[in-house]
């Protein structure tokens, strides 16, 4: 049973291997999880999934595999050694192979497998404790339980189970996928950077727990200084125009960046960025800041984020005077140069799906003035945007 969820999770290209379903193994052997369904798939994907990325392609693969299983493996039976040899040959690398063999070899593998699934050896149908069919126990499908979990099958009608296991709580980490404020958190914190600072204020449980062995038992308690994220941000958001098709998710990377970055500045503006920018747009006209103000008040240390979709005439870019809203005497492209001197690690974050961009001249533009570094918001994109900013 667990071999074939084993290679249904390799099927489903989630990077499983035999050290980690080894280990899934031995936590049930030393009861780690009650005899639960609902622990064992939190057990199961704590052990062999390494990213939250595969979370939702696990979540896929664990309600195929138990959608419609009425029995369990049976201990029993016996297994076609040769069927099992060329599974594993076939789907296993040489070095998975190799790990088998460290353990003890197939029998030992098939032999943890029998022991560990000897307590249940038929099926099940109509009672109250066993994983079944029409009974009364918490785990299974078409009987009755006001707290039950329903496994494969359609439902009794009853409506009572508290999870199922077909309806996936993870949906967006897929690559590609559009994203919403926690997915863009995960992303955004491949940025941060974390450095010991300040006072000490921290306890060091590592440092103290050898310290206070080293000195026969008695406490020795160890402190460090408080560690602090000293990433600083500069944030430029494009609002208004075209920008109004955006919303939703630049507000959704917006509130992400400012709970994931302690040092985040921000500022505003309109299409391309002028010789001023502004914090309130009800205020706009009466509280501007200088852009030049704003290039010597922050350190070149400061991290340069770019969001807007890059879609205006060409002109509004190249050319003085380019602005829809006055009359500018330097170009945008002149200010969008003096940004990326000031501050060497930049990106621009496009809210446009990536596979328009060839079609929005201005957006080539952009992309000539800052030497390629615009990336889509997409999980994909914004980790590409995050190695740049952190190199």
């Amino acid at each position: 049973m667990l071999i074939d969820f084993f290679f249904t999770l390799k099927s489903a290209k989630i990077p499983v291997s035999i050290k980690e379903f080894l280990m899934l193994i031995e936590g049930l052997e030393r009861g780690v999880v009650e005899p639960s369904i609902d622990e064992f798939y939190y057990l199961a994907r704590t052990t062999l999934v390494k990213d939250e990325q595969h979370f939702d392609k696990f979540d896929k693969a664990f309600g195929a595999y138990f959608k419609g299983i009425t029995a369990v493996f049976d201990a029993a039976a016996e297994i076609p050694a040769e069927w099992l040899l060329k599974k594993l040959a076939r789907e296993l690398s040489a070095e998975e192979r190799g790990q088998v063999e460290k353990m003890g070899g197939w029998d030992a593998l098939m032999e943890r497998l029998r022991k560990l699934l000897e307590e249940q050896t038929e099926r099940h149908e109509g009672g109250n404790r066993w994983i079944g069919t029409g009974g009364t126990s918490p785990y299974g499908n078409g009987g009755y339980n006001p707290e039950g979990i329903r496994i494969g099958g359609p439902s009794a009608g009853n409506r009572t189970a508290l999870k199922v296991w077909e309806a996936r709580s993870y949906r967006d980490y897929d690559d590609r996928v559009e994203l919403g404020t926690r997915n863009i958190k995960i992303a955004l914190r491949r940025l941060r950077r974390f450095a010991r600072e300040g006072a000490e204020l921290e306890l060091d449980l590592p440092d103290t727990i050898g310290s206070t062995a080293r000195n026969a038992g008695w406490l020795d308690v160890k402190m460090v200084p408080e560690r602090r994220n000293n990433v600083k941000v500069l944030m430029l958001l494009d609002v208004g125009g075209t920008m109004d098709d955006h919303i939703q998710r630049t507000e959704e990377l917006f509130s992400a960046a400012k709970a994931e970055f302690k040092h985040m500045e921000f500022y505003y503006f309109h299409n391309c960025v002028y010789d001023f920018l502004w914090k309130n747009n009800r205020r706009r006209h009466a509280e501007r800041f200088p852009t030049s103000e704003v290039l010597r008040k922050y350190p070149p240390d400061y991290k340069l984020i770019i969001v807007g979709d890059a879609t205006m005439s060409p002109y509004e870019i190249l050319q003085p005077g380019g602005s829809v809203e006055y009359n500018n005497e330097e170009a945008g492209a002149v200010w969008l140069a003096r940004l990326t001197e000031t501050f060497p690690k930049f990106a621009w974050l496009n809210p446009e799906p990536e596979s328009l961009w060839q079609y929005r001249q201005s957006i080539s533009v952009v992309q000539q003035v800052l030497r390629n570094h615009m990336y889509p918001i997409t999980i994909e994109g914004l980790e590409r945007a995050m190695r740049v900013l952190s190199k």
